[in-house]
């Protein structure tokens, strides 16, 4: 009899409910009838926290890029401005890759330390000196010290961003919430290439000035978005708050019966992590990478080879030096040049999207391996043409980024 009701009663729900995607109900109203409204309402709830979390959390990611952009046009006026050498230009610009690494890897035990949310505090802090003092430099050497600090809180933010959204979003939305960094971080390279065309008409001992200092604004916003933002769960489990993190993880998922499957997977999860990392203590990851077994030796050669050719396609340069090449192919007005540049960082949007909305239909690897084939291609064409094809052919470079983010995984 008990079982007739519930199942009429759900089916009655599913008749008045039609358009909504619900078989199961968990609470009841006080009259004992299945409150649905609530339940939408709350599902709904849910998913726009866990998305503003990750919005506000991949704003790290619009340093990098922003920085990147920027400095492709500043570094035409800070060449005009401060008389710098060639060589020194291409140490102003290649310097980010390498003190960026370091803060990734400094991140890793930081956010351990601290938190993930309080390590993108500090990475946002970090930028923001780096940037101020950049866009204040009286000379090269000071300019240097500017960009060292920005590359610590960019490797930090880049780093965290990732972590804290995997651990902070419900398993269902998880795969599509982590990609918002690297989508993010393109953003940013739009801006800073909009921020070039935009500032180009200033006296040119101030407009990159200007340009630099702008990329302050999203650390600015970051710091708002910590009065938003919860702690991960992840790790306020590992430090043994557990009704803290079941606090957060009722903010972020829908169902009272996931958020508990949740907690316990976390709980068992981090508990294997400490027995292991008790078990393994005298072994040096450095040593495990050195001397990988069988299976992380395969994840090791299909990551590191990814990487490595994503790098050798030359897309990163053409990020960087988009202005110079476009100058070396004839466009003289800085004007010009730099409005082109907004065009490529457009088209590296919008090949964002595209691969966003194919990459789940279509697959990983048929969209590596056709980006691929059109980079191998010969071509016998004019130098501007070539040029142009290059430019929109490296906007898939965002393909090789999601490739890279599948094969490392998720964490709990």
């Amino acid at each position: 009899m008990k079982g007739d009701l519930e199942m009429g009663t759900e089916e009655n729900a599913g008749r008045e409910y039609g358009s909504v995607s619900i078989t199961k109900y968990k609470r009841m109203d006080p009259d004992g009838f299945f409150n649905l409204e609530a339940d939408i309402h709350r599902g709904t709830s849910s998913r726009r926290y866990v998305f503003a979390c990750a919005i506000f959390a991949s704003l790290n990611s619009v340093l990098l890029g922003y920085d990147v952009g920027v400095m492709s046009g500043a570094i035409i006026f800070i060449q005009e401005d401060l008389k710098i050498t060639e060589v020194q230009q291409e140490v102003l610009v290649g310097i980010l890759s390498i003190i960026s690494l370091l803060g990734s890897l400094a991140g890793g035990k930081t956010s351990d330390a601290v938190g993930r949310k309080w390590t993108m505090a500090l990475a946002a802090a970090v930028f923001q000196s780096g940037a101020a003092i950049m866009a204040l430099a009286p000379n090269f050497e000071v300019l240097m010290i500017g960009r060292l600090l920005a590359g610590i809180g960019i490797g930090f933010g880049v780093m965290i961003a990732p972590v804290y959204i995997a651990e902070i979003s419900p398993s269902i939305a998880r795969g599509s919430l982590t990609s918002f960094p690297e989508i993010f971080i393109n953003l940013g390279i739009l801006l800073g290439y909009i921020s070039n065309y935009a500032f180009s008409g200033l006296p040119v001992h101030y407009n990159w000035r200007v340009m630099l200092g702008v990329g302050i604004l999203p650390s600015v916003f970051i710091g708002f978005a910590l009065f938003i933002i919860p702690e991960s769960p992840r790790w306020l489990v590992m430090k043994n708050r557990i009704e803290e993190a079941k606090v957060v993880l009722l903010k972020t998922i829908e169902s009272k019966k996931e958020v508990e499957d949740r907690l316990a997977d976390i709980r068992r999860s981090a508990a294997a992590g400490l027995a292991n990392a008790e078990k393994y203590e005298s072994k040096a990851i450095w040593q495990e990478m050195l001397y990988p077994s069988p299976s992380v030796r395969r994840m090791l050669i299909t990551g590191c080879g990814i990487q490595i050719f994503q790098q050798i396609t030359g897309i990163d340069t053409m990020v960087y030096y988009s202005p110079t090449i476009f100058k070396d192919v004839g466009i003289q007005n800085e004007t010009k040049l730099l409005a082109a540049t907004v065009a490529v960082g457009f088209t590296k949007t919008l090949f964002i999207l595209i691969a966003i909305f194919l990459i789940d239909r279509v697959g990983r690897k048929p969209l590596l391996a056709w980006t691929k084939l059109n980079f191998i291609l010969p071509r016998e064409q004019p130098v501007r043409d070539k040029i142009s094809h290059t430019v929109c052919l490296q906007q898939c470079g965002f393909l090789f980024r999601r490739n890279r983010t599948d094969l490392l995984g998720v964490v709990v």
